[in-house]
């Protein structure tokens, strides 16, 4: 067995004309993130978990910021990406459970969707949480959002 922590934060965007997506679920009548790819950030961190279960590094490494051909990519091709990566290295998702924090927008309505939409595609089931900072930080002030996350692997015999 294996464990992976993952971690993403991105800002809200200055373009008014930017969707919010979340753990692969579109979040009407939110400001965007910014970022190079959707910036789903429960998705990427959930990524990130997965890569670093498997020692895969960071989705970073495999998918650059600065690469064109994933420009505007939605994070459901990223995570299919990540899977398929960890699954040629001898690996399945056991389970997986992400923390998403956020001041704006409330979440609680969207959590079993996102939780829906991600276990459909990891094959297990992805856990969803929300919680704020209370103000505290660049976070508190509604800046941005983040998300952790955690993936429990298995080493295939």
């Amino acid at each position: 067995m294996r464990i992976g922590h993952g971690i993403d934060v991105h800002r809200f965007s200055a373009d008014p004309t930017r969707q919010l997506w979340l753990g692969l679920v579109l979040i009407d009548n939110a400001a965007g993130l910014e970022g190079h790819s959707d910036a789903d950030v429960v998705t990427h961190a959930l990524c990130d978990a997965l890569l670093g279960g498997a020692n895969l590094g960071d989705l970073g490494r495999h998918f650059p910021d600065d690469d064109p051909e994933i420009a505007g990519v939605s994070s459901r091709r990223l995570l299919e990406a990540t899977l398929d990566l960890v699954r040629a290295n001898g690996f399945v998702v056991v389970s997986a459970d992400v923390t998403v924090i956020a001041e704006r927008p409330k979440l609680a309505g969207h959590m079993e969707s996102m939780s829906a939409a991600l276990s459909s595609i990891v094959g297990t089931v992805v856990s969803l949480k929300a919680t704020t900072v209370e103000g505290l930080g660049a976070l508190g002030r509604s800046e941005g959002i983040a998300a952790t996350a955690v993936a429990l692997l298995e080493e295939i015999a």
